[in-house]
């Protein structure tokens, strides 16, 4: 269980000291520093900031609560609160169990060290015994991918490697608590993945994850329950969902749509212009998450501007690659498109079933175009992003794996599973041929 009451972390910026190398060096800064107060303006230089700002909640034992928000909001700040590696200015914290905690790339490991030598050492500041650690150490070295450089100090390694066995240690050396700063943003998709299934591993045996990320489709999968900060407070904190659809749908516009209201500043040109595009869940709602196995709609709207053409609207589907993973157009409904065009807005709108595309954020290319002779009228890429979710409850094509799914699309396939006659004779007549024997 963690418990945070009232806690305030406070930076004063500008009072950094400078470090004299030499007696002539330090004289006329004490000097300065003896005559600063006299000086117009002073004060000024001396700003403190809230870095963290009077937060306070509970998280229960096993519990995955995830922290969200702008760069500069204060989850790595709180993080560090949280895993003793500075002290709050005001407030307290409780955290019953052992902490494994991995913050920031450079932390945590000594770098003269070798792998094997830091995973020793980090077990020990746990507080395990060293035969604790050498019965986790194969499943560790194995996860980390780092077998080759095991006896190499750390501070040759790339920052993948590093992120890697820092992760490995952290979830393999049996903590009670695991706090967990954006280690999604470091290594390739396949160890993204495999950090993922761990985590909600680790989950499931009742263990607690604190998990700071900016991929709203991780968190939502591995938390129920999301905490968002603004300005180093908090300010939502409740179901996943919900939550992170706030947070996305904040600032200037949700990345669930975008809004050209001028048709004069619109892109496109003499036959057409862009006016939105955006995403809508099943129920119609304006939605920057979708749930895997619920249906969603592209809506694209644009400004027909002359009498008698034939536009054509296009989506591409691209994930976080630059992989397309499909394209789709409006002339599938044949009547339409043979249809001219009276000046006027139009929209189109384009449903994609629920269980078809596999989970992660996705990027959509808006274009409206013509054909015979072929022309783009307008064409915006990464217009609108949205996030695909697959839920680890059971009835979504994922079950209850949560290891890695590779693949782009993950449809709810039917199959028939029923005993194999022709088989089981086979081996009936083995049995019976060995007991005869």
């Amino acid at each position: 269980m963690i418990t945070v009451d009232h806690v305030t972390k406070q930076y004063t910026i500008g009072t950094v000291q400078a470090r004299y190398g030499t007696l002539r060096d330090a004289v006329p800064n004490v000097m300065r520093a003896m005559t600063r107060r006299f000086r117009a303006g002073a004060a000024s230089r001396r700003t403190v900031i809230n870095a963290v700002d009077d937060v306070s909640f509970e998280v229960r034992a096993g519990e995955a609560v995830g922290i969200i928000g702008r760069n500069g909001a204060g989850k790595s700040t709180l993080l560090k609160v949280l895993g003793r590696i500075t002290q709050p200015t005001r407030g307290a914290i409780d955290l019953y169990g052992r902490v494994g905690s991995l913050l920031e790339v450079g932390t945590g490991f000594h770098p003269e060290l070798s792998g094997r030598e830091n995973v020793v050492l980090s077990g020990a500041i746990l507080g395990m015994r060293r035969a604790e650690i050498l019965r986790q150490f194969d499943a560790i070295v194995a996860f980390a991918e780092v077998e080759r450089f095991i006896d190499t100090p750390v501070k040759f390694y790339s920052s993948g490697m590093y992120m890697r066995l820092a992760f490995a240690v952290a979830a393999h050396l049996q903590p009670e608590i695991l706090l967990i700063d954006e280690v999604l943003a470091v290594g390739d998709s396949n160890f993204q993945k495999r950090c993922l299934g761990k985590m909600e591993e680790f989950r499931s045996i009742g263990r607690t994850v604190l998990f700071v990320s900016h991929n709203m489709a991780s968190v939502v999968r591995l938390c129920q329950r999301v905490i968002l900060m603004q300005d180093g407070a908090v300010v939502a904190d409740g179901p996943a969902d919900q939550v992170t659809r706030r947070y996305l749908q904040s600032g200037t516009g949700s990345p669930a749509e975008r809004v050209w209201p001028d048709v004069a500043g619109a892109p496109g040109d003499g036959v057409a212009r862009l006016h939105a595009v955006r995403f809508r869940d099943e129920r119609g709602r304006i939605a920057p998450t979708i749930d895997i196995r619920k249906s969603f709609d592209v809506e694209v709207e644009y400004w027909a501007l002359q009498t008698g053409t034939r536009p054509t609207v296009s989506i591409h589907f691209v994930n976080e690659e630059g992989i397309t993973l499909l394209v789709s157009n409006d002339f599938n409904n044949r009547e339409w498109w043979r249809t001219p065009r009276e000046p006027g807005l139009v929209r189109c709108t384009c449903r994609l079933p629920g269980n078809f595309l596999a989970e992660g954020q996705l990027f959509i290319a808006a274009a409206v175009c013509s054909y015979n002779p072929d022309l783009v009228h307008a064409l915006e890429y990464d217009v609108v992003s949205f996030q695909i979710v697959d839920r680890s409850e059971g009835d979504g094509v994922r079950g209850e794996y949560a290891g890695n799914w590779p693949g782009v699309v993950r449809p709810m396939l039917e199959w028939h599973v029923e005993p194999a006659p022709a088989a089981f004779a086979t081996i009936a007549g083995i049995g019976s041929a060995g007991k005869q024997s």
